[in-house]
């Protein structure tokens, strides 16, 4: 039973680091049908900086998310102007051409800038645990998810409690409608677009203090990442956060109660038979053929 306890405690600590990064790939998507590819490649590139930070500066890597994240925010905000915005209105597998072009620049730059050597950050409490009567929790992933649930209530705050929030929910819902009251849906997007982008940037601080990366382990995080957004609804920020808990706990109980090696495949065999149920995922709805982006 205390291992059973143990296990839960963990995947749901995973499963809140998932969800964070997810929700920024699910919000870019559901205002502006945009599948951004390159989310992956920022996360990693969030992970780097926070290195840099905590290696030359001796900044706690978790409290540097405070700078890692409006960093990427900005990079995300001056990506999608540059970038992204002038072919909005194209179809979405050029979008997807262009943030994956994207991903493999950011994954050459970050090569140039850091080599392509693994890289871990190990602060002192990355070898400590906490012990609850017989469970014990590794405080790097206890801090790391707290971290991860307090940056996604930030996000849903808002969403939910402020003039933008409600700016977005409108663009994503009718960007037409939100055009006639006011709203000017391209600046929304390109908000959204480093918002989404930020929360990779966070998630990146976080997951360097988990798991030792490489500018080319964006691609392992954006499959993951695409998978959990696919499993929970495309633009559903809800059903993102629900999918990442389950991928958390199917990767965690797999890799303690079957073997490691089958960890990574059960989580995307749960994915296939959800969506031969359930095509539009947990949480989505299906998408109108005629629907606007932003």
């Amino acid at each position: 039973m205390t291992e059973l306890v143990q296990t839960l405690v963990l995947s749901l600590l995973v499963g809140g680091i998932y969800a964070l990064v997810a929700s920024g790939l699910t919000l870019i998507f559901g205002v502006m049908r945009v599948i951004n590819i390159a989310h992956g490649a920022f996360m990693i590139l969030g992970a780097f900086i926070t290195y840099t930070l905590w290696n030359q500066l001796g900044l706690d890597p978790l409290l540097g998310v405070l700078i890692t994240t409006p960093v990427v925010f900005g990079l995300g905000w001056v990506t999608y102007r540059l970038l992204v915005r002038p072919i909005r209105h194209a179809p979405m597998s050029s979008t997807v051409l262009l943030t994956f072009g994207l991903a493999l620049v950011v994954e050459g730059a970050m090569g140039e800038i850091w080599g392509n050597d693994s890289t871990s950050i190990r602060p002192s409490y990355v070898d400590r645990a906490f012990h609850v009567g017989n469970v014990f929790l590794p405080e790097a992933q206890v801090y790391g998810g707290v971290l991860a649930v307090l940056v996604l209530l930030a996000l849903w705050l808002i969403l939910t409690k402020t003039w933008l929030g409600r700016a977005i929910r409108a663009a994503a819902a009718n960007p037409s409608s939100a055009e006639l009251v006011g709203i000017k849906v391209t600046s929304v997007a390109a908000l959204v677009f480093g918002l989404g982008l930020a929360a990779a940037g966070a998630g990146g601080a976080i997951t360097g203090v988990l798991y030792p990366f490489v500018p080319g382990s964006h691609y392992l995080w954006i499959a993951r990442l695409l998978a959990i957004v696919v499993l929970g609804g495309l633009g559903s920020l809800e059903g993102a956060v629900l999918s990442a808990l389950v991928f958390g706990i199917a990767e965690t109980v797999t890799a303690v109660y079957i073997s490691p090696a089958w960890a990574t495949a059960v989580p995307y065999a749960i994915v296939f038979f959800v969506l031969l149920i359930r095509p539009q995922g947990l949480l989505g709805t299906r998408l109108r053929d005629d629907a606007v982006t932003a």
